[in-house]
């Protein structure tokens, strides 16, 4: 064991998603150990518990884990569990710290954003219910970042990561598992596998999964191929690489372009979809079919008593604040809760573990439920097989019936990826000057009802958190939203949030792009986006 001194970084605030920056950031000399040293001072419960760690295998993830085992050692954790080559899903994670009973764990991941050794890196802690840290703790460990003066780490070969079995450090034990064995048994235990082997079965039956070279490729591989029967070859893109094979492991209709290519037509495949980086993400789609993020939570929570899993019941639905209104008119249907809370998965911790949810969703290609605490893109996939299964229709049909019964929300976002970071806060600050002004006044023919820049009461721990983007919503249900992403590593996302509601089935398949053409325009107008970013074009529309 050695004592290493150190100073501080001025940049270790952890995000969203914990602590993401470039590569050559977490290369910089003793940048990777202040932070890591500073998750073991602002999370003491570690301390002679067993902790879980692993990541999506992106360039970086291997070297790292060796130098979190050898400090985890040090700062005296009794055990870890890690993933063989260093590989577990951000699910995966969860699932094992609330199986196993840990501590907690640390996941390798900048999620959706693109890897190798000039991309991305990122690092977060996980909680003993699962969860992300939620940000009193996570505020807690950039306090230590900023006055670290010396971190601990023993001085030792590396672990063999490639081989399952059992090794030590010190007096620490390391235990290298499969990554895939405990997630599949949970899968197993929530839906009907053999339904689906019998969708799968049918010789009219079409799909494919894009892992994108991502972490989720040994998942699907064993789920979908072995498990279920799928043809090899189902899972496309499914080796890992450390840079996702020069992509970008983020599955919408841009980056899983080749997916979504093969859903066109008369002879597309019945069903497809992908997950990003990590794991968590998800993209559905069926044959000439899209099923947004937002619609999809609001189908899941509706169809739960299809699945055995949730058949017992659905105590309610939690969404982010952007992700479309859809699930709150499930919710109101079927008389279950329903939570509006803000941007990261980290605030639908407190509300399963009180059991005041089943369901939650973000519109950022998110859904779960409260079987881990994380978003669980392979979990998604599955469900939305097992309705297939259950109710032998079509994507496109599933979303017809939903739409009729419950209506459909219009959707859309629009990113203006890495703007400059000054400008793009000047306009937040301009807009939010401007909201007491807003509420009255009329907008392409309609009237804003009321416009904040939103804030969140936990119902659990009482805890407030505001600034968490400004809404501005019309007297017809309508909504636009404007908010600044804390996911990327450069500059600054603007993300713009567009929503109208339909109840006429008369109405409800027309083009989105056509229906959210007005609320783009006034959303360029109100904020005043080309001229104080001098983007006319968004670089990403979802």
């Amino acid at each position: 064991m050695k004592t290493v001194r150190t100073t501080p970084f001025d940049d270790q605030r952890p995000g969203t998603s914990g602590l993401r920056k470039k590569v050559a950031v977490f290369r910089k000399a003793h940048y990777l150990e202040n932070f890591v040293q500073s998750i073991f001072e602002a999370y003491p419960k570690l301390r002679g518990g067993t902790l879980v760690l692993g990541g999506d295998g992106r360039f970086h993830n291997r070297e790292a884990i060796q130098v979190i085992l050898r400090m985890a050692s040090a700062n005296g954790i009794s055990r870890v569990i890690v993933g063989r080559g260093g590989i577990l899903s951000t699910p995966a994670v969860s699932h094992l710290i609330r199986k196993y009973r840990t501590r907690g764990g640390i996941v390798l991941s900048a999620s959706h954003n693109p890897g190798g050794p000039d991309g991305d890196f990122g690092i977060k802690l996980n909680i003993d219910n699962g969860g992300p840290a939620p940000e009193q703790i996570t505020e807690a460990i950039f306090d230590f970042s900023k006055q670290i003066a010396e971190y601990r780490i023993a001085e030792t070969d590396d672990i063999d990561l490639d081989d399952i079995g059992d090794y030590e450090i010190n007096e620490m034990q390391i235990s290298v598992i499969d990554p895939v064995d405990d997630y599949a048994e949970l899968m197993g235990s929530l839906f009907d596998f053999d339904a689906i082997r019998g969708l799968i079965a049918k010789p009219d039956f079409s799909m494919a999964f894009d892992a994108m070279h991502a972490v989720t490729g040994p998942y699907a591989k064993r789920i979908f191929e072995e498990i279920l029967g799928a043809p090899e070859g189902t899972v496309m893109n499914g080796v890992p690489l450390e840079d996702f094979g020069g992509g970008h492991p983020d599955p919408n209709l841009v980056h899983a372009a080749t997916l979504v290519a093969r859903t066109k037509g008369d002879k597309g495949l019945d069903f497809a979809a992908a997950s990003d980086g990590d794991g968590d993400r998800n993209m559905i789609l069926g044959k000439n079919a899209f099923v947004t993020p937002s619609d999809s939570l609001a189908i899941l929570a509706a169809n739960a008593h299809l699945v055995p899993g949730y058949a017992g019941g659905v105590s309610g639905i939690a969404r982010s604040m952007p992700t479309s209104q859809a699930s709150d008119k499930v919710a109101e249907v079927l008389g279950l809760n329903a939570y509006e809370t803000p941007t990261g998965w980290k605030f639908f911790g407190n509300l399963m573990d009180a059991d005041l949810v089943t369901f939650c969703g973000e519109e950022s290609f998110g859904t779960s439920s409260s079987h881990v605490r994380e978003k669980d893109g392979l979990w998604a996939v599955l469900f939305w097989l097992n309705l297939l299964a259950a109710t032998g229709l079509s994507v496109q049909a599933i979303l017809d019936r939903h739409w009729e019964r419950f209506g459909r929300h219009y959707y859309t976002r629009y990113d203006y990826e890495e703007i400059d970071s000054e400008s793009a806060g000047g306009l937040m600050q301009d807009l939010e000057s401007r909201l007491a002004d807003l509420e009255g006044t009329s907008h392409g023919g309609m009237r804003v009802s009321m416009a904040d820049n939103f804030s969140y009461t936990d119902p659990v721990d009482h805890s407030t958190s505001s600034g968490q983007g400004i809404r501005v919503l019309f007297e017809n249900g309508s909504r636009i939203v404007f908010r600044l992403s804390g996911t990327g590593t450069s500059g600054a996302t603007l993300r713009v949030y567009m929503e109208t509601y339909e109840n006429d089935p008369q109405r409800q398949h027309r083009d989105t792009a056509e229906v959210m053409q007005p609320f783009v325009e006034i959303a360029s107008e109100l904020a005043g986006i080309e001229q104080r970013t001098g983007r006319t074009e968004p670089t990403v529309i979802t």
